[in-house]
């Protein structure tokens, strides 16, 4: 992601011209990306968005068109100007690799860096992974809809803009979707690109038989044709079997019918009939018409025999959740060259953070099933048997016994250099899958799903019940110290 330097909010700006007018622009600073809720009313989100952070921290640099646009806000200092203009990332960040199942409260991606640094690259951070993940766990919930029918993604057209687009197309095909109608998504990341014909082909031949023949004669081996501009069982699909045997005798495989409006159970059920009384067995029948997982999982539970799904507007943009949420809170800060854990106070218990440098510790049982999570501070281990605590309730305990454990977190930049080796997007989705074979069916249930085990390590949770305690101490000495005429 190139040029994206004033991909900022304002007073990222502002608050950095601060601290480097007050002395404080070298101070370190751990900053956690994180959200709070799972989208989709799901029981899961899919980390995304990782290759595109990592190419925006490796081109962050202000040129001069951007000082001097800077520069007539009358805003900034010129003390500030040359610090932007010899602006570079040097500093640490750690991050869970795409296509990681991940919960609420933990840890995405870490910055270490001068606080200079790390408030810069806030917004940035979070546009980017917020969108990808979203759309990665939204295709996730529809491909597990499908039961693992293929699903092609085309919401191009409804998408909230062009980056919108075909990073969403990135992203769905990380949550499992196999091809994408946006060519550009196609050459950039070398998604799959899939398509068929619209309702205005049919129309502007002077029969719809005659529009089936020409596009079998342009794409002879492709041939999957649009069955519901007029009729679907009197006109489309009869044409489509007369045209699909034409090509059949050709020597040419026909691959099937896309039905893209109607009630799509009874049209494909009798479409199939009709089909196969055609001899035509192995062609496919591609349901469309504003899908969502829900719908797909409804026709199907209705014995639709429908083998392939298009699915765009809800994907694209998550209609139902139509933002992830993530946050970007400061857990630790330098002082004396050391690192002290730090404290987000809200009346929103939601809202209080999780303090110091943390780390994400996967459990998993015998037969690789993931059994639950402890959001834990970096240097600690564990042992068998350990007891583990809601951090909320804490009466729900679990003993995890005959365990492994795997951290989730990697090494990404180390001053200011990448370390991590970039897998490819077909690596990345067949990791998405891997992983989430790890948790069980009842977490990835569309509807109601059974939470995941998210817990803190008890040195975690101690040292955050200090911190409050600390700091409620500290706030009653305020309102009991008089009250100043």
């Amino acid at each position: 992601m190139k040029d994206l330097e004033l991909l900022t909010d304002l007073y990222q700006l502002t608050m950095m011209q601060g601290y480097l007018q007050h002395g404080y622009e070298e101070k370190g600073a751990v900053f956690d990306i994180y959200f709070r809720n799972i989208p989709n009313g799901g029981g899961y989100a899919i980390a995304a968005g990782l290759e595109q952070v990592i190419e925006y921290i490796e081109n962050l640099r202000f040129t001069e068109e951007d000082i001097e646009y800077l520069r007539g806000l009358h805003m900034f200092n010129e003390t500030f100007l040359k610090a932007l203009k010899d602006f570079r990332f040097m500093g640490d960040i750690d991050a869970v690799p795409e296509g990681t199942p991940v919960f609420p409260y933990e840890p995405l991606l870490r910055v270490k860096a001068r606080i200079f640094e790390a408030q810069l690259v806030e917004t940035a951070l979070l546009n980017l992974i917020n969108f990808e993940t979203l759309i990665a766990t939204k295709a996730f919930r529809v491909v597990t809809a499908t039961g693992g029918g293929p699903v092609a993604e085309f919401g191009l057209r409804r998408a909230q803009g062009p980056d919108a687009g075909t990073l969403g197309a990135r992203a769905a095909f990380i949550g499992g979707c196999q091809s994408t109608s946006n060519v550009l998504a196609g050459q950039r990341f070398g998604v799959p690109v899939s398509g068929t014909q619209a309702h205005s082909w049919i129309q502007c031949f002077p029969s719809e038989i005659d529009a089936f023949r020409a596009y079998a004669q342009t794409f002879p081996d492709e041939c999957l044709l649009l069955v519901d501009t007029y009729n679907v069982l009197k006109s489309g699909v009869p044409n489509a079997i007369q045209v699909g045997l034409e090509l059949e005798a050709q020597g040419h495989h026909f691959l099937g019918i896309r039905i893209d409006s109607g009630d799509l159970t009874y049209l494909s059920r009798e479409a199939r009939k009709m089909l196969d009384a055609a001899g035509l067995y192995h062609a496919k029948i591609v349901g469309s018409n504003d899908l969502d997982e829900h719908t797909i999982w409804a026709i199907r539970a209705q014995g639709a025999p429908i083998d392939a799904w298009g699915v765009g507007t809800h994907l694209i943009t998550s209609k139902d959740t139509p933002a992830l949420g993530g946050v970007y809170k400061l857990c630790a800060e330098e002082e004396n060259g050391v690192y002290e854990p730090r404290l987000k106070v809200s009346e929103n218990v939601t809202k209080i953070t999780n303090p110091g440098i943390k780390k994400i510790v996967r459990f998993f049982d015998k037969a690789g099933k993931a059994m639950a999570d402890l959001i834990a501070l970096e240097d600690e281990n564990f042992v068998e048997p350990l007891t583990i605590f809601d951090p909320v309730q804490t009466w729900k305990k679990k003993v995890l016994t005959d365990f492994t454990t795997r951290d989730l977190m990697k090494p990404i930049f180390r001053k200011g250099i990448k370390v991590y080796d970039l897998p490819s997007l077909q690596e990345i989705q067949a990791y998405a899958k891997e992983e989430m074979d790890t948790l069980w069916d009842e977490v990835k249930r569309l509807i109601n799903p059974h939470r995941y085990i998210v817990d803190l390590s008890p040195k975690l949770y101690n040292l955050k019940q200090d911190l409050l305690q600390r700091i409620s101490e500290q706030v009653n000495e305020v309102k009991a110290s008089p009250k100043i005429k």
